[in-house]
This record gives C-alpha cells, sequence and structure tokens, in this order.
C-alpha cells in the first residue's frame, strides 16, 4: 500500500507547489521508490479544457485523454512517470459526480451535504490505484484558507485520520518574504499560514518556505518552534536559474531525507543522483545557442506554452546548446511584412491554438520559413497553418482557410482545406462529432498511433515508421486535397493507421520544415528529450553556421 505525501500552499499562490512536488517525485524515484503524483484542483470548472490560455496556462494532456491542470506536465517531465485521468480533479468534477450520483438515486434519498458527500467522492479518487506504488504525492491547488479548498482539506484530514498511524505526511509551502527596509526575512506569514492549516485539523509534518535570501539558523528555529516541526524538516526553497536544478537543491536542503524521516524510514536507501547532475551539467556546460521564434497568440502568458518552451530546453540539452526562445505575437504581422519580426532567428515554431484571431500572422511565418529555407515546426494549428499557406501560395487554392475560421463568423470566405473532424477510431470503436457539440471534452484527445513514410525526414528523425503521440484537436486537415499538394512537394508523410488522418506533413526540398497534427512536446523530459525538439534544434544549430 502507498504512503501518502500531501503538498498544500499557503501566504500566496505560485509559490511552486507543483515543481517541489515533481522534484520530491523524482528523489524518491533516486531512492529507488516508485511514486505517482496527482494534481486535486479546488476550481469549479470541471477540467481546464475550456479555460482560457491566458488565465490558467497550458492544457496538458495525458495518454488516455483527459485535460489537466500544467502541474502534471512537470510531475511526468522530471518523473517520467505517464499522468493518467486518475491523476487530476477539480472542485467541478466532484461535484458533478456527486450531483450525478444523487439524480440516479444512489444516496437512497439522504440529504446531499458536503460532509460526507462530497469529502467522500474525493477519498474516493485517493484511493485509486494505492496498491502500485511506494508513494503517492498528491498536491492541492490554491492556498489554505481559500473557501473553494475547504473540502479538499477537510477529505484529505479525514483520509490521514482513516489510515493507519505512520501512513500519511503534510509538505506545506509557504512565503518567507524579505523587507529590505529592515534587512529581515519575516517568519510571521509563515506562522500565520500554520495557523490556519491547524485550524481546520492539519499539522504540517514539513515545511517549505520559499525565500529569496538564506534562512539563518535562528529564523529556522523560529519557525520550527512556532510551527510545532523539527528544525530539520524546515528546508528552504530558494530561487533557481532552471527548474531541473531543482531536485539537487531540494537534496542538498535534506527534503528527500526529511520525507522518510518523518515516515520513520531508516535506513533510507542512498540515492543515485547520476542523471540529475548530467542534467545540470547540460543546462549549464553549452557550446553555443541559437534563437527561436514561437509565433503564436497567447505571448503575454509563456505558461500558455509551458510543455513547447521546455522541449526547446531539452532539444538545446541534447545539442549542448543554450536556446534562446523569443515570444513573437502572430497578430503583429497579421496584415504586414512578416520578414522584419522575423529575420535574425535560426528557427520558427508555430504552436497550437483556437479561433481565427493571429491566423493570418501564422500564416506569413510559415511562408516566411519555407521561402528562406529556415527550420520550422508547426504543431497542430502550426500544421494547418503550413498547409493553407502551401494551398494559398504553392498548390494555387487562393481562398484556402478552415472550416474553423467559416464557422466562428457564420460566412464561406474560404475553401477549407482544413475541416472539422467529423469520425475518427478511437481503440475499438468510432468516435463522431458536430459542430455543435459541447466545447468541453469533444476533440480528440490522447494517445493515437501514426504511420511514418518510409524514407521521409519525420521517419528519419523517429527512427522507425510507426509511433504514438497525444493529440488535442477538433479540426483536421482534408485529405482531398492531398494530392493536389504533394505534386507541388508538401508530402503527406505521416497518417492515422486506416490512413484516413493527416498526421505529419514535410516539404521534400527544404532542409527541416515539418508540421505535425499532435502535440510532441507533452512528451518530452531533461533526461529523454523528445526526438522532433532534438532534431530541430540541431536543425537550427546547422541554420546559425550559415547565417
Amino acid at each position: 500500500m502507498a504512503r501518502y505525501i500531501f503538498i498544500t500552499g499557503g501566504v500566496v499562490s505560485s509559490l511552486g507547489k507543483g515543481l517541489a512536488s515533481a522534484a520530491l517525485g523524482a528523489l524518491l524515484q533516486a531512492r529507488g521508490y516508485t511514486v505517482r503524483l496527482r494534481k486535486l484542483d479546488p476550481y469549479l470548472n470541471v477540467d481546464p479544457g475550456t479555460m482560457s490560455p491566458f488565465e490558467h496556462g497550458e492544457v496538458f494532456v495525458t495518454d488516455d485523454g483527459a485535460e489537466t491542470d500544467l502541474d502534471l506536465g512537470h510531475y511526468e517531465r522530471f518523473t517520467g512517470v505517464a499522468a493518467r485521468k486518475t491523476d487530476s480533479i477539480s472542485s467541478g468534477r466532484v461535484y458533478s459526480t456527486v450531483l450525478d450520483k444523487e439524480r440516479r438515486g444512489d444516496y437512497l434519498g439522504k440529504t446531499i451535504q458536503v460532509i460526507p458527500h462530497v469529502t467522500n467522492e474525493i477519498k474516493d479518487f485517493l484511493k485509486i490505484g494505492n496498491d502500485e506504488v511506494d508513494f503517492m504525492l498528491c498536491e492541492i491547488g490554491g492556498t489554505v484558507g481559500d473557501i473553494e479548498g475547504l473540502p479538499f482539506f477537510e477529505a484529505i484530514r479525514q483520509f490521514s485520520h482513516d489510515k493507519p498511524r505512520g501512513e500519511c505526511i503534510f509538505m506545506h509551502l509557504t512565503l518567507l518574504p524579505y523587507l529590505a527596509a529592515s534587512g529581515e526575512l519575516k517568519t510571521k506569514p509563515t506562522q500565520h499560514s500554520v495557523k490556519e492549516l491547524q485550524s481546520i485539523g492539519i499539522a504540517p509534518d514539513i515545511l517549505v518556505c520559499r525565500s529569496e535570501h538564506p534562512i539563518p539558523d535562528k529564523e529556522r528555529e523560529k519557525i520550527a518552534l512556532f510551527c510545532n516541526v523539527r528544525k530539520e524538516s524546515v528546508v528552504a526553497a530558494y530561487d533557481l536559474k532552471s527548474i531541473y536544478e531543482a531536485p539537487l537543491a531540494y537534496h542538498a536542503q535534506g527534503l528527500d531525507q526529511a520525507v522518510l524521516d518523518a515516515f520513520g524510514i531508516s535506513p533510507a536507501p542512498a540515492p543515485k543522483l547520476d542523471m540529475w547532475h548530467d542534467v545540470y551539467d547540460r543546462i549549464h556546460n553549452y557550446d553555443g545557442d541559437v534563437k527561436v521564434a514561437i509565433v503564436g497568440k497567447y505571448t503575454q502568458l509563456e505558461d500558455a506554452y509551458k510543455s513547447i518552451a521546455e522541449a526547446l530546453t531539452h532539444g538545446g540539452m541534447a545539442n549542448r546548446v543554450k536556446v534562446k526562445i523569443e515570444w513573437v505575437d502572430a497578430e503583429l504581422f497579421d496584415r504586414e511584412d512578416a520578414a522584419p519580426y522575423l529575420e535574425g532567428y535560426h528557427a520558427i515554431l508555430v504552436p497550437g491554438g483556437f479561433g481565427e484571431r493571429g491566423t493570418e500572422g501564422k500564416i506569413k511565418a510559415a511562408q516566411f520559413a519555407r521561402e528562406k529555407n529556415i527550420p520550422y515546426l508547426g504543431i497542430c494549428l502550426g500544421m494547418q497553418m503550413a498547409v493553407i499557406e502551401a494551398a494559398r501560395n504553392v498548390a494555387g487554392i487562393a481562398t484556402a482557410g478552415s472550416e474553423e475560421f467559416d464557422h466562428e463568423t457564420g460566412s464561406k470566405r474560404f475553401e477549407p482545406v482544413v475541416y472539422h473532424l467529423k469520425e475518427w477510431v478511437q481503440g475499438n470503436h468510432k468516435v463522431a462529432r458536430k459542430t455543435d457539440d459541447d466545447k468541453g471534452g469533444t476533440m480528440r484527445l490522447g494517445a493515437y498511433n501514426a504511420t511514418l513514410t518510409a524514407g521521409s525526414k519525420v521517419a528519419e528523425v523517429y527512427g522507425t515508421t510507426q509511433i504514438e503521440e497525444r493529440h488535442r484537436h477538433r479540426y483536421e486537415v482534408d485529405t482531398k486535397y492531398r494530392e493536389q499538394l504533394e505534386k507541388v512537394g508538401l508530402c503527406f508523410s505521416g497518417m492515422s493507421p486506416d490512413g484516413k488522418l493527416p498526421e505529419i506533413v514535410e516539404w521534400k526540398d527544404h532542409p527541416w520544415f515539418i508540421g505535425v497534427q499532435y502535440h510532441p512536446e507533452l512528451k518530452s523530459k531533461p533526461f529523454a528529450p523528445h526526438p522532433l525538439f532534438a532534431d530541430f534544434v540541431r536543425a537550427a544549430v546547422e541554420n546559425s553556421r550559415l547565417v
């Protein structure tokens, strides 16, 4: 049976609970244990699938088709453990399930209440798969005291009470602000945060204190005394140059040892950290740099493209170079020449997105990359824009566009080279969709297989003709234009196993121009860079030598 570690936060949001959870998971793995990480989000959305990237950041998609919080991306990148639908839950999902049961009569006419019905649903979620791993790390979103989070805090309090002593511990992240005027670290916010946690029946075993300055022993002792934890369990979390320094930094501060001590595990297996030392070395010791432009519409919030930015970093590590990412708003050159905005970059990446806004700029980015022989990687919508550009400017389909854009306006402006997915095969059954279906959870989601053309660039990059990648899209390139496009040199080099859905396109006479319908960034890791990103950065390095 798994031991449970509940990770909570206080004082302010965005302290790095997800990163701390992921780093702790990696450290426990380094000691030979198996881990699983979960996120419990208090918001009332059923999942992040319909939330704005400007507000919530990217949506991370699992192999089994769950749309989840971006923290699950951190969990995967640090531990290599593929997330599942059962690793993410929200208040909206919990309440929806409880109300569905009430409508069916499962509660036999009882009055439905937060306690015990909602809290029991959360506890049932926590129990899933508890016999599969040694440690289950469960992060509670938000901060202690948030009204939406109270049912989750009550549920984990009850859960720890139900389990035998020593099978659950609580790790609490807080902020130690530094007042420059007095030259002091202030412990009072941490004390109040712990007091708030204790008032709902939870006593933290470990405190992780985020600080910009070293924590003197005097302050550490004060925190331990007033928060009722051992001094060795007050762990400092300092700002880092790279998130991938976190496992080594937390190990140096004794986080993994404090966790094992809290569980009474002694003697503890020695950690094997060679992999993370290699990651650290590749981050800090590189042979040069390349500039990559990400041309998107959510560039004001970098978290909207979090996995892409990290995958480019991984590609740089694979090539021993530093990737300098610059965010280019596609709307800047919707109606202007792209050259002034894109000259000087060694590679161009156009990511996914929804809606028409910014798409003309993305089409111009694809055209610029094609005509100037600059390495180009188009992901999801970025692939579709590359196909539309080829149709308009090379294949002679002047009004080529996407059904998505006409659907938004109710007009018929475009020849729909890209159309909404009507049906596809998922496992052993066929899935059908209509344009007016609900937005949430109706896309082609999760892992699907693809067959690559032997001898193609992507087959060379992957080293195989059979791949599996994660999808999240509602629109698809129409194969009725395939012959017309391939005649002018745009090859459909990857297709679904039944040959009906295009997965990959590439220009055969271009040094490196690939568009993919799926999201390869979701499977990249610092210790196992995704082959597409590794080769894309390699191509950028080659191009930098020619400039």
